[in-house]
């Protein structure tokens, strides 16, 4: 239960970060009309349910909170729930691939989020099936042609431009890939971190772009967090002892910056927009370096219990293993 207890408290405490964030840079006075949502395991409210993969959650612990699994990597809400609700939204918005996500209730909404899914699409290719963020950008644009044969273009139009948007992704594009043997040699030993990073970005660049192009407006990218500091990660790189890794930490420092400035270049360049960087890696750098005033006796404990509680997968810190 403790872990169950730790897990609830840290997602508060970065939701209502972002919450201060989203509505502070978007601005509060907005009614946002519906609530997209693309990313991996961390917001994946079920997709994964409906196709073969190695990364599931319809199993409990996840979803005890619901009385049952959902198809969340995660005891109850994910990040994205929690926000959405707070802005507004009294109903979760369900994943696409539900048969019940069809006529109105797309106008509210829609989750497109897929466990192991990544910006690129050979990310988690271990798992078998996942909807990497191209595909993803497909099946909302299949809802956008149903919200216009619904309410007609204009309509639909103003609806897109006033929801929503939120991206969380990136964290598969170094676990289930950078790092992730071709063979039996990694591909960090084959691809400088640079020239991947700069593959990730420009690709991200390209999906972001056709997001505005088919209308969102009011985007959250979510940064990727310190990755190196899951389990997962430390448990394979024993000679880090209780460190974090350091290499995957300032890989991922690497990626964010330059993410950083992708945001910006977009906020500037696509007229209209409204981007907003979600410094997740900070938030949660914050509750590893002062964990006492999270009310945790050691880190070890509520890292460690954040992860065994919901293992395989969830929180806005980096995917283990989905």
């Amino acid at each position: 239960m403790g872990f169950l207890l730790i897990r609830k408290r840290v997602i508060r405490i970065a939701s209502q970060v972002l919450i201060i964030l989203l509505l502070s840079e978007i601005c509060i006075a907005i009614n946002f009309s519906a609530n997209f949502v693309f990313g991996d395991s961390l917001v994946d409210v079920g997709n994964n349910n409906y196709i073969i993969s190695l990364s599931k959650a319809n199993y409990f612990p996840n979803g005890i909170d619901f009385g049952r699994p959902t198809g969340r990597y995660t005891n109850g809400r994910t990040i994205v729930d929690i926000i959405g609700q707070e802005v507004g939204f009294e109903d979760l918005t369900p994943p696409y691939l539900a048969p019940t996500t069809a006529g109105p209730v797309v106008l509210k909404g829609v989750n497109y989020a897929s466990g192991g899914g990544g910006i690129l699409n050979l990310t988690g290719k271990i798992f078998g099936g996942r909807i990497n963020l191209d595909a993803q950008i497909d099946n909302f644009e299949n809802n956008r042609q149903d919200i216009i044969s619904s309410i007609g273009a204009p309509a639909a139009l103003n609806l897109i431009q006033r929801a929503l948007f939120s991206v969380t992704i990136g964290s598969n594009d170094f676990i289930n890939n950078y790092f992730t043997p071709v063979g039996l040699v990694p591909k960090r030993e084959l691809i400088p971190p640079q020239v991947f990073v700069n593959t990730m970005i420009a690709r991200f660049r390209l999906q972001l772009t056709r997001l505005y192009n088919l209308g969102a407006r009011k985007i959250v990218v979510a940064n990727v967090g310190p990755i190196g500091c899951i389990p997962f990660e430390r448990d394979t790189n024993p000679s880090a002892g209780n460190d974090c890794v350091g290499f995957q930490n300032q890989l991922v420092q690497l990626y964010n910056k330059e993410l950083r400035r992708l945001i910006e270049e977009r906020r500037t360049s696509l007229v209209g927009s409204n981007f907003i960087y979600a410094d997740v890696y900070r938030i949660v750098e914050d509750i590893l370096q002062n964990y006492k005033s999270y009310g945790q006796r050691e880190t070890n404990e509520s890292f460690r219990g954040l992860r065994v509680e919901m293992h395989p997968a969830a929180m806005w810190l980096g995917d283990s293993v989905a």
